[in-house]
Order: C-alpha cells, then structure tokens, then sequence
C-alpha cells in the first residue's frame, strides 16, 4: 500500500515577527520530499497531523483530508496548511 502524498502549504501568518526559515504565504512543500525544507519547529508541530492523515486517520479539526496547525513561535504565528491528495479508491 503507498501513502497518499501530503502537502503543507503556509496559509496565514497571525503575527509581525520574522520567520526564521523565511517562510512566506504560499510557500508549499511536498512531505514526500521536500520536509527537510520546512523550519523544524513547524515540521515538530505538523509531524502528528500528517502521520494520522498518511494512515487515512481524521486529526483533530482535519475535514476533507486537510487540517491547519500553527507554528510555535508566538512573534511569528504561521498558519500551515496539510492536504491529503485523494487515494484512487476514493
């Protein structure tokens, strides 16, 4: 059985801070990929959402295979995206 590929995408930012990775609104990384491009603390918040939404599971607020998640620096506030491509059977 293969993963389903994920994507998380920078959505919002809630606050003024600098990112310290640079992360700017529509910057999008492939999982599969390109993880080693996201700033490790986000990737340490995302990691449990996109192991239960690999394994078809529903996080916690996730609807129609996607779910939001913040990244842990209060000055900067990024708003992530994960997205689940659709499998053939569904």
């Amino acid at each position: 059985m293969s993963r389903p590929k994920i994507t998380i995408t920078l959505v919002d930012k809630k606050e003024d801070g600098r990112c310290h990775y640079a992360h700017k609104v529509g910057d999008r990384f492939d999982f599969g990929t390109q993880r080693g491009e996201l700033c490790p603390m986000a990737m340490h918040v995302a990691f449990p959402y996109v192991d239960i939404m690999r394994y078809d599971g529903r996080p916690p607020g996730g609807e129609d295979g996607r779910c939001l998640f913040c990244c842990p620096d209060p000055k900067v506030i990024n708003v992530f995206e994960i997205k689940r491509a659709p499998q053939d059977n569904e």
